[in-house]
């Protein structure tokens, strides 16, 4: 069924919303979300306060249409990134560069995500936190399915659980984005630089973990 064409109204309503939008990222991202005001967002986006409010019943109405719509971008991303092949290594190399892309392309609004996703939330009525991790959690447990794929096959060695081997690796990632964030370090620009640390190992062969006493 063809998706229903918009009326050049709808359209001019859509691109008044997400300016909208765009410009409350900005402000939260700057202020944090207790700072900021409708009436500081309006002016930002260049509208009549009472415009907003035809859009969005109050800020935490707004706050939240932000975080939700913008992680489920980023989620649909990922999880495509993950589908995008049947080799294991070639899912997580994906996952890994796409996850580089989305969140480096919109650095804004990945300040806003990684404050909820990790505790740190800037409007706790919202109740966005629970909502969020649960998004990332199930986001985790679609890499751990990798690893435990991988496992399966015979071409991962279980040493660790799938899931412990999945949040490494999403923490690893999400280190190097916050890294980024604060000094502008680059993100690396092969999977396989986080991968590696992994597959290839620290130790050296001649290396021991215990102490020789």
């Amino acid at each position: 069924m063809a998706e229903k064409k918009l009326s050049r109204r709808e359209r001019e309503k859509q691109r008044q919303r997400q300016e909208m939008l765009e410009a409350a990222e900005k402000l939260f991202s700057e202020k944090g979300y207790h700072n900021a005001s409708m009436q500081e967002i309006a002016e930002q986006a260049e509208f009549a306060v009472g415009t907003l409010y035809k859009f969005f019943k109050n800020k935490e109405d707004m706050y939240k249409a932000l975080i939700t719509e913008q992680a489920e971008r980023f989620h649909q991303a990922l999880s495509a990134a993950l589908g995008s092949s049947e080799d294991e290594i070639e899912q997580l190399r994906t996952y890994i560069r796409v996850k580089g892309e989305v969140f480096m392309s919109n650095d804004t609004f990945i300040r806003l995500y990684f404050a909820e996703t990790r505790g740190a939330s800037f409007n706790i009525k919202a109740g966005l936190d629970k909502e969020l991790r649960e998004r990332h959690h199930q986001m985790i447990q679609r890499v751990a399915a990798v690893f435990a794929q991988g496992m399966e096959k015979g071409r991962f060695q279980q040493i660790a659980t799938p899931c412990h081997l999945a949040l490494a690796m999403d923490s690893l990632c999400n280190a190097f984005l916050s890294n980024w964030l604060e000094r502008r370090d680059s993100y690396p620009t092969s999977p396989d630089t986080i991968l590696d640390i992994f597959f290839q190992g620290l130790l050296a062969p001649e290396a021991s973990t215990t102490s020789d006493i």
